[in-house]
Order: C-alpha cells, then structure tokens, then sequence
C-alpha cells in the first residue's frame, strides 16, 4: 500500500503494480467519507489481492486536502477526478454514495450506493436547524437554505460556498457506462448510518467480489 501526496499535492491511498485492471475510487461526499473509508481502504486491499490497481484519492478541500473546501465547487471535484483518472490511467471508476456526482466520464462506472447530493445537503441543513434551536435561535430549513444558496454555509463542519450549495441542489448521477451496487448485494447495515466510523470485514469482502466480477 503507497500513502502521501500523489499526483502533484493530492494525498492518496494506492495499490498499485502497473496491472492492467486499475480503479479510481471516488469517496463519499462529506460525514460519509469518514465513516466509510475503512471500508474502502479494506475493500482496496482485497482488490489487490485480486490483482487489481487501485488510487483512493482525496478531492480538494477534503480530509487531508490542503485546498480550502470553500474554494472548491461540484465542477471542480469533477475536473480533479478527471485528472486524477488520467493520473492512475484508470480502467474503471468507483463512485461512492454520492460521489457519483462527481463523475462524468466515457470510463465504464461503477456506483456502489450511489445517493443524490441534495438529499445528503438537506440532512446536513436540518442539523444545522437542530443546532441553532439549541443555541436559542428559530429558522426553518427553507431559510437556511435560502441563505446558504445567498451566502454560503457551515455545516456539519464543513464551509460550503453559495455556489456549491447550489449545484449540490441540482445534482444529477449519469446512469451512462455505470453499474451500479445495492447495499443489499453486500449485505448488512449501511456503515454511513452508524454514529462513528466503522467496520465491517464481511462487507469490505463482499463488496470487492462484486467489483471484481463487474470488471472482468
């Protein structure tokens, strides 16, 4: 397993033997990322052992991303993903939840999940909701929303500008060269429902046998 900056200032988590099966791995967008990037670097590894090259690659202004999360917008992750998938000379792309929306591509895709963005930005605009009426403050979630479409928002953590706000709105995952992997095909719990970041050994397994089906 390679760990650091690669290419150029992008951290990533790559198994990689110059094999001629090789995927890019899109994380999950936001909270998600961090309770499932156990799974995915475990799913990685047992690729590996199937013989297949993979590049888990953070997107700028996320994780370990020096890029300010503010900057960034839905157009430049896909751009980052475009290149980081010219990079690793990609065979296949893996999307997760809605990282899909970060793909546009004529690669054939694989979306495991996949979970439109607007729904994840509306979770995280009713926990702000939560967090304000606890500070004393009442807003509903359409004035929120009103306002980070305006001005920008901080949720959950994260810095999002008006303009990401927007395009997370109107966010569409292309079905075009893509299969795609119900969690019912892994089997067990969803692992971004759970509170903290977890595992589980039996869906990582699981999940690199259907990849590994799906790119033969």
């Amino acid at each position: 397993m390679l760990v650091g900056t690669w290419p150029s200032d992008a951290y990533s988590v790559r198994f990689d033997a110059d094999r001629g099966k090789r995927l890019l791995v899109v994380h999950p967008l936001f909270d998600e990322a961090n309770k499932l990037r156990h799974l995915i670097v475990e799913t990685m590894r047992a690729l590996d052992v199937a013989a297949i090259d993979s590049a888990l690659i953070d997107l700028p202004g996320t994780n370990e991303s020096l890029a300010p999360l503010r900057e960034q917008s839905l157009e430049s992750w896909i751009r980052a993903v475009e290149e980081f998938s010219k990079a690793f000379r990609a065979t296949h792309i893996l999307a997760i939840r809605a990282g899909a929306a970060c793909v546009s591509t004529s690669l054939p895709c694989l979306f495991y999940a996949p979970h439109s963005p607007a729904s994840q930005l509306r979770s995280m605009i009713r926990a702000r909701v939560l967090s304000e009426r606890e500070a004393g403050r009442e807003v509903s979630r359409e004035e929120l929303l009103a306002e980070a479409e305006r001005e920008g928002i901080t949720v959950a953590g994260y810095e999002l500008s008006a303009d990401m706000v927007r395009a997370l709105q109107n966010a569409s995952v292309s079905e075009v060269n893509a299969s795609t992997i119900a969690q019912a095909e892994i089997g067990g719990a969803p692992l971004w429902l759970r509170a903290e970041p977890d595992h589980d050994a039996d869906q990582s397994e699981a999940l690199a046998a259907r990849i590994e089906a799906l790119m033969s």
